[in-house]
């Protein structure tokens, strides 16, 4: 290729980069406009608010001028005294539109704030429990927090702070233009160098402010990780405070480079906007002046003029960061609107099939599923390990798995770790949807259920079972909102959990801490039992229950699961054989497939992956 073709080829390159980015940012302005639509009463009475202010820009130099010439070069008292106080009584009306304006723009920017914030909140919750898995929980709340402000300024400051500055500047170049052509022209010959600094630095300022919000949503993240009770016990149990607190000061140091950075560039901008508008009055004193000697000016036009020139600069300025500040809202925006653009990878069906009554049966028809990459659930701005995986491809987790659970039953789901035992329970739930096949919870496809009704007909016992920092009865009524505190005892009494409730000073009212951590793993655990009998599930599945419990802990769990099992349909995915013997069906899962099924007996007496599994749990520690 020729030198000549190589350049219009990079040309062309750059010139259709440039068009994308203007159609890009053209329907993110269009975007973020339509937020403004609810708005649009208040902004209409801002504009007004701060065109009637904008007028008074131009009034108080008319007024020393009139002051000078009309009232102390003659001699007037009276012109000098009447219009001090018109200056005055016009000083007070600025102040009061200026709260006006304030306000007005306050309740668009706070509303905003409201309304992206709770929308971004909804959106996230929303999302598969894929996306949860690989976000970082500090690069959300960053975009939650000062994404969402920074999103705001651009309708708080910087839409009044345009409109109310393109009117104050139209009418002092106006009136300038009228008190003398020739100081004015003098006095913009200068503009050009003035608006220099801020084509460069608006572009500078937006790749440090990106680059800001990165790292403090990194800061943060660490924060968020070391600071739950979880994390802060793995710090002290492997001794490594010094290393996470090296690992906090050099996030800290690149968030505190970055800040003196944005602080010197901010500062090179306005010197020169300083310098500029100092050499413009330098300007107009020395022509303006001259002017005044030779009788062209009167003293008070000339000292009006330079009034106005104060007038004309001080908008300029603004509307020179204007730039920056809208550059600064972009990226704010762009980050914001980056997660509302995230499909869920779970959606509801848009005509949804209700459940029937009664017990659920469960169905697995040939059900395939390989867990989702990075690229299909995730961003790679909120994880810094996506960046690495984001091409990676997943192998299959479970391979054209096939069962019937009928209603009322009770099937058990075991296998060595890794198996996919706990992935039927997700799937189940549809935290995923299957790769392929069908899974059926009352003869219905549980993709043509609504995820709302599909819930509140399933009850889930995890191995880790997670309690909000709140009290025992709210963590309960987190199932059941409604329940009475006999309805609350009523399920701690089939959980085998109420005699700890019955022994506590503050009953239901006592705070189990962060994650519960207040409490035993097995008092954790039934609790959860509790909550999830408090919704009265049609189909309860319990995953690795008692996984983690001592043996005293488990035993008083069982007890709990024998009496709540009865009558439920139910699915047990369990490690330890101990939990599963009565089940009506077992199902043994090795690598992604059911290798065997049948009951206990059945089981051991095949001699197969199962009685492998009961020798070793049982056997070697008789």
């Amino acid at each position: 290729m020729s030198n000549h073709s190589a350049w219009m080829t990079m040309r062309s390159m750059s010139s259709d980069r440039d068009v994308l980015k203007r159609q890009l940012q053209k329907g993110l302005v269009r975007r973020i406009l339509s937020y403004a639509k609810p708005y649009r009463g208040v902004v209409i009475l801002l504009l007004v608010t701060l065109t009637a202010a904008s007028l008074l820009t131009v009034a108080q130099p008319l007024l020393f001028r009139r002051i000078i010439d009309n009232g102390v070069s003659v001699g007037d008292s009276q012109v000098v005294t009447v219009t001090a106080f018109i200056i005055a009584g016009l000083a007070i009306l600025d102040a009061a539109l200026g709260l006006v304006a304030r306000w007005f723009s306050a309740r668009i920017g706070e509303g905003l704030i409201f309304h992206l914030r709770t929308e971004v909140f909804d959106h996230v919750q929303r999302q598969s429990i894929a996306f949860f898995t690989r976000a970082q929980t500090g690069a959300l709340i960053s975009r939650l927090n000062s994404d969402v402000i920074g999103a705001q300024q651009a309708f708080t400051s910087t839409l009044s702070g345009v409109v109310g500055n393109l009117i104050a500047l139209t009418i002092v170049l106006v009136t300038m233009f009228l008190l003398s052509w020739q100081v004015t022209i003098a006095s913009l010959i200068l503009v050009p160098i003035f608006l220099l600094p801020a084509r460069w630095m608006g572009r500078k300022l937006q790749q440090l402010t990106r680059d800001q919000m990165r790292l403090n949503a990194d800061m943060a993240n660490q924060m968020s990780e070391r600071f739950n009770v979880a994390g802060a016990l793995l710090v002290k149990l492997f001794g490594r405070p010094d290393e996470e607190a090296d690992n906090f000061s050099a996030k800290s140091a690149n968030v505190r480079d970055i800040g003196i950075k944005m602080a010197m560039a901010n500062r090179w901008f306005f010197s020169a906007l300083a310098l500029t508008a100092a050499l413009a009055t330098a300007v107009a004193y020395g022509l303006g002046g001259n002017l005044v000697i030779s009788g062209v000016l009167t003293l008070g036009t000339l000292l009006a003029l330079v009034g106005l020139l104060a007038q004309l600069y001080g908008p300029l300025t603004a509307l020179s960061n204007v730039r920056v500040d809208i550059m600064t809202a972009l990226v704010s925006f762009e980050r914001v609107f980056e997660v509302l653009d995230l499909k869920p990878s779970v959606l509801d069906p848009a005509a949804p099939t209700p459940l029937p009554p009664g017990p659920l049966s469960l169905t697995f028809d040939e059900v395939s599923f390989t867990y989702p990459t990075a690229r299909q659930v995730s961003l790679a701005s909120l994880e810094s390990v996506a960046r690495k995986e984001e091409f990676f491809e997943n192998v299959p987790v479970l391979s054209d798995v096939s069962f019937v659970v009928p209603a009322g039953t009770l099937t058990a789901v075991v296998g060595p770790s890794g198996a996919g035992k706990s992935t039927l329970s997700s799937l189940i739930t549809r935290l995923y949807d299957v790769s392929s096949g069908t899974i059926c919870v009352g003869g219905v496809d549980v993709r043509n259920v609504q995820q709302s009704d599909l819930q509140a007909g399933l009850g889930v016992v995890t191995q880790d079972a997670h309690l909000f920092h709140d009290t025992i009865g709210a963590n309960l009524r987190y199932a059941y909102p409604q329940a009475t505190d006999d309805e609350l005892y009523a399920a701690c009494e089939a959980a085998q959990i109420s005699d700890l409730i019955h022994s506590l000073p503050n009953g239901f009212n006592t705070v189990v801490g962060d994650r519960g951590h207040r409490l035993s793993g097995g008092e954790k655990q039934r609790l959860a039992l509790a909550r999830v009998l408090l919704k009265s599930p049609r189909l309860l599945i319990l995953d690795e229950a008692t996984a983690h419990l001592d043996s005293e802990s488990e035993a008083a769990v069982q007890r709990a699961l024998d009496s709540a099992l009865v009558g439920r349909t139910s699915v047990v995915i369990a490690h330890r054989l101990s939990t599963i013997r009565n089940a009506d069906q077992i199902l043994v899962v090795a690598d992604g497939r059911i290798v065997e099924r049948g009951t206990h007996d059945e089981l051991l007496l095949s001699d197969g992956l199962y009685s492998d599994l009961y020798r070793t749990q049982f056997m070697t520690t008789s």
